[in-house]
């Protein structure tokens, strides 16, 4: 297979990326919560007409804490999957061995400012919102897959985060521009990420049957329907945060509506939005055109 990165360039790339986390948050840069955190194109508060405009807010902003527990959480499966793909090159081709461990270094600076971001959120929003996890738990039912699922899951997470910022955070000069700086600097790095990922897709592939490769693409499907139905309970979560910090109960109509719209909003932002990039549909399509055509006729499921 052929593709069109390169561990010297990505290397490079990556190196040139300097910031730290106590650059970003702490030392009097708070988050303002008088703004949004999330595009309304991923918080879809809009659609729930029975919200105020200040409800709205206060949802948008939950659901930008549930953003900061998710991608903290799938950064925890990322890393240790990494490492061990990593493992085997120590001693081999030099710009490898540093691309992949730059790689995994990221992702432990990754874990460490979604943590701390939502330190400060804890911090000014005074009410809990709860999260899916254990971590650990999730992690282990992800990697139990294949290597070529689990390295298909990181991608398609990979371009979305590309997508989240370019398409749908970058003009928008709403947001709290502390939660947009945290989202800049996480899209800066994992530009070189999807790249790595894309090579280490097509070298697991390498020696693989096409049946093995389509079963290891049926993985990566249960993989993602997995976290369809953590992304169901996330929604109950932030439902519940909402009447808690809104101090008032929803009727049984607006809490079916709710749940409605704000599931199939975070279907989009946590699963539609990267099964539709187009660059991960190019390296799905070069392992299996057919796999490529089916998961293209289901995504619509997830916009």
């Amino acid at each position: 297979m052929s593709y069109q990165y390169n561990f010297k360039d990505v290397l490079g790339r990556a190196e040139r990326i300097t910031w730290r986390v106590e650059d970003l948050i702490g030392n009097g840069k708070t988050l303002d919560f008088s703004k949004p955190f999330m595009p309304e194109t991923f918080a879809r508060t809009n659609e729930l007409k029975f919200l105020s405009s200040d409800e709205k807010r206060m949802l948008n902003q939950i659901r930008g804490h549930a953003y900061l527990s998710i991608f903290g959480l799938v950064e925890e499966f990322i890393l240790p999957f990494v490492l061990d793909h990593a493992r085997p090159y120590i001693n081999g081709e030099d710009y490898r061995a540093r691309a992949f461990l730059e790689f995994a270094s990221e992702e432990a600076k990754h874990i460490h400012l979604f943590r701390r971001f939502r330190e400060e959120f804890v911090k000014g929003f005074h009410v809990e919102c709860k999260m899916i996890g254990p971590a650990d738990a999730i992690a282990s039912h992800v990697l139990s897959h294949h290597p070529l699922s689990v390295a298909l899951a990181i991608l398609m997470i990979e371009w979305m985060t590309q997508r989240h910022f370019q398409d749908s955070i970058h003009d928008d000069g709403a947001l709290d521009p502390q939660f947009k700086s945290l989202l800049q600097h996480h899209w800066m790095e994992e530009m070189q990420h999807a790249q790595l990922d894309t090579i280490m897709c097509q070298a697991i592939a390498e020696g693989m049957s096409q049946k093995d490769i389509d079963d290891a693409v049926d993985g990566f499907l249960a993989i993602g329907s997995f976290l369809d139905e953590g992304l169901k309970q996330q929604t109950a979560f932030d439902l519940e945060a909402f009447e808690a910090a809104a101090k008032r109960t929803l009727t049984g109509a607006e809490r079916d509506e709710f749940m409605k719209v704000q599931h199939q909003a975070n279907r989009w932002t946590y699963l539609g939005s990267g099964l539709t990039h187009k660059n991960f549909l190019a390296t799905l399509g070069e392992l299996s055109p057919a796999k490529r055509e089916m998961i293209e006729g289901v995504s619509p499921n997830f916009s």
